[in-house]
C-alpha cells in the first residue's frame, strides 16, 4: 500500500508569534523543500477534529477556556489550565487552528484503522505535551493521545514510541491506567529538561502498570549510546506487547544543533532510527504506523531531519545534495545558508565522559527492564 502524506497548507495558523520557537516556518520550508525534490507530489488534507473528538480526551472545563481564549476573552484563571504563559500564549482563533494541527494525526489515525492506509506520515502536530485540563510546552490539544484513543476504539492495541528530546508527558498521563496502550519515550532525563518527568518508575497505575516505559537519558548522549539503548528497549518492549498499531513523535530535537536541550544527536542516527522503527512495524504491525512531527528548533537541522524521515518512509533515495534553488531561496529569506546536505557536515565534536555517559544509560535502560518484567509475565 502506498505511503500516504498528510498536510493542510493552513497549519501555518497554529502560530504564536514571531518570536516564539515553535514556529511555522519549520513546516513551510519543510514543505518547500520536499516539492522542490520531487518527493510531494500529493498530500491528504485532513479535516479539523470536531469538538466532541477533542472532549474525548480534554475536560470540557478545559476546552472552554481554550475557545474563550481564541475569542479574545482569557479568563482570570487561564493560568491555572496552562494558557496565557510564555510557553502556549493566546492567540485569535486558537481553537480552531490546533483542531486543524491535531487533525491531521487523528485523520491518520482513522485511515489505519479503516484499512484506507498502512504508513502514514503527518507533516504536523506532535503536540504530547497537552494533559486533560493544561496546556503546556507550546502544546494546547494532544494529538497523538487523539489518534490513540481512536485507535484504541476501534478495538487496536496502540504502542507509542516518542523519540523527542523532551519526555512525551501528556501522552503517558493520559494513557496511565490502560493496558491496551503502551507509551515508550526515550528522552533526555527529567533532572535537566522540561517537563521534569518521564523517570523509570513511571510504570503506570491499575491496569496499566507495566505498559509505561521511559529511558531518561543523560546530558551529551551521542548516537551510538542513543541507538544502543534503543535496541535494547524497544524492540523487546514491542515485541511482548503485539501491537496493532503504532503511533510515533518524530521530534527533531534531539539533534545536537538543538538549542532547547542537551543531547548529541546526528542526522545519522535520525536516519538509522526511522528506518528501525518502519522494520519493527512491519514486522509487529503489519505496517500500520502514524508517524507525525514535534519538537525542533534549529531550522536547518530540524527540515533536513524531517526531510529525511518523509524520503524514508517513501521508500525514497536519499539525495547527496539539496536542490540550489532551494537553498538559494531560503538562504534569501531567511539571511543565512543552509547546509546543502541532508545529512550534516562532517565535523569531529569532543565529547566529554562518553564512557560515563553510556554507562548511566545503559544502567537506566536495565533499571527500567528489570521494574517492568514482573508486569509482562
Amino acid at each position: 500500500m502506498t505511503p500516504t502524506l498528510i498536510y493542510h497548507p493552513d497549519y501555518r495558523t497554529y502560530d504564536f508569534g514571531p518570536a516564539h520557537p515553535f514556529s511555522p516556518m519549520r513546516n513551510a520550508i519543510l514543505v518547500d523543500l520536499l516539492e522542490a525534490l520531487g518527493a510531494l507530489p500529493g498530500f491528504v488534507e485532513p479535516v479539523a477534529a470536531t469538538r466532541d473528538e477533542v472532549l474525548g480526551i480534554h475536560s470540557k472545563a478545559f476546552v472552554e477556556q481554550v475557545e474563550a481564549a481564541s475569542r479574545g476573552a482569557t479568563r482570570l484563571n487561564a493560568r491555572h489550565y496552562g494558557l496565557d504563559t510564555g510557553d502556549v500564549p493566546v492567540f485569535a482563533g486558537m481553537d480552531a487552528a490546533t483542531r486543524l494541527l491535531i487533525g491531521g494525526t487523528l485523520h491518520g489515525a482513522k485511515m489505519i484503522a479503516a484499512g484506507q492506509a498502512c504508513r502514514v506520515l503527518q507533516l504536523g502536530g506532535g503536540l504530547h505535551h497537552a494533559q486533560r485540563a493544561l496546556a503546556a510546552g507550546f502544546c494546547v490539544y494532544n494529538d497523538p493521545a487523539l489518534a490513540i484513543h481512536h485507535l484504541r476504539r476501534q478495538g487496536l492495541r496502540v504502542a507509542y514510541l516518542d523519540i523527542d528530546v523532551h519526555h512525551g508527558d501528556g501522552v503517558q498521563w493520559i494513557h496511565y491506567d490502560e493496558p491496551d496502550v503502551m507509551t515508550i519515550s526515550l528522552h533526555e532525563s527529567g533532572r535537566f529538561l522540561f517537563p521534569g518527568t518521564g523517570f523509570v518508575h513511571e510504570l503506570g497505575e491499575n491496569d496499566g502498570k507495566g505498559f509505561k516505559l521511559n529511558v531518561p537519558l543523560q546530558p551529551y548522549t551521542h548516537d551510538a549510546s542513543y541507538l544502543d539503548v534503543f535496541e535494547r528497549v524497544v524492540p523487546h518492549a514491542l515485541t511482548w506487547f503485539q501491537p496493532n498499531a503504532i503511533v510515533v513523535e518524530c521530534g527533531a530535537d534531539a539533534h545536537t544543533a538543538d538549542p532547547l536541550a542537551h543531547l548529541l544527536l546526528t542526522t545519522h542516527a535520525y536516519e538509522t532510527l526511522f528506518r528501525r522503527i518502519l522494520t519493527l512495524a512491519d514486522e509487529l504491525a503489519e505496517g500500520r504506523i502514524v508517524l507525525h512531527l514535534g519538537g525542533g528548533y534549529n531550522l536547518d537541522a530540524t527540515v533536513r531531519i524531517w526531510a529525511m524521515l518523509a524520503l524514508i518512509v517513501q521508500n525514497r533515495d536519499l539525495p547527496d545534495r539539496l536542490p540550489e534553488a532551494w537553498l538559494d531561496r531560503w538562504k534569501h529569506r531567511l539571511g543565512q545558508s543552509l547546509t546543502p546536505t541532508l545529512h550534516d557536515a562532517e565535523r569531529n565534536v569532543a565529547l566529554a565522559h562518553p564512557e560515563a555517559v553510556e554507562q548511566q544509560n545503559r544502567q537506566q535502560s536495565q533499571h527500567l527492564l528489570e521494574l517492568a518484567a514482573p508486569y509482562w509475565r
